[in-house]
């Protein structure tokens, strides 16, 4: 069966708290149960985890390579613009990642312009709300089905 690993930065946690006009209404719990849900229509094991300390999502990206995901969905949040860590993270491990954004960061300040963990991701979605991490679930099992998993 295949494995997912959704990793969540800084602040996801308090997803319907913060700045709702960017982040949308749907609370954190709520994300993880649309998460849990979509994973058991694919039919695949989800691994949930949120931090907002930078070496916590670091470990738990090495994590997926020791656990062999399959894929790993990313949201680093402030991260995104800041951490070479994780982006040397993510390539070391090899496995296919795709890095969601709620908001439509490309509309959004300068500094949300700069991604360093675009890199090393196999596709970036951003934009479309809690539905971009569905979104990259599917992304991510239809490239395994193809036998396109690195």
């Amino acid at each position: 069966m295949m494995k997912l690993y959704i990793i969540n930065g800084p602040n996801l946690n308090f997803l319907g708290i913060r700045e709702p006009q960017h982040y949308g209404n749907t609370t954190y719990e709520g994300l993880l149960d649309m998460i849990r849900a979509h994973a058991e229509e694919l039919g695949v094991l989800v691994e949930c985890y949120q931090s907002n300390h930078e070496g916590d999502l670091v470990d738990k990206i090495q994590e997926a390579y020791l656990q062999k995901a399959d894929g790993i969905v990313i949201n680093p949040g402030a991260y995104t613009h800041t951490s070479i860590a994780l982006l040397d993270a993510v390539k070391s491990v090899g496995i296919p990642t795709v890095e969601v954004h709620i908001s439509k960061v490309e509309e959004r300040e300068d500094f949300r312009q700069i991604s360093y963990i675009r890199t090393a991701c196999q596709k970036t979605i951003t934009g479309q709300g809690v539905a971009g991490y569905l979104q990259a679930m599917d992304f991510l099992c239809e490239s395994f089905s193809k036998g396109e998993k690195q």
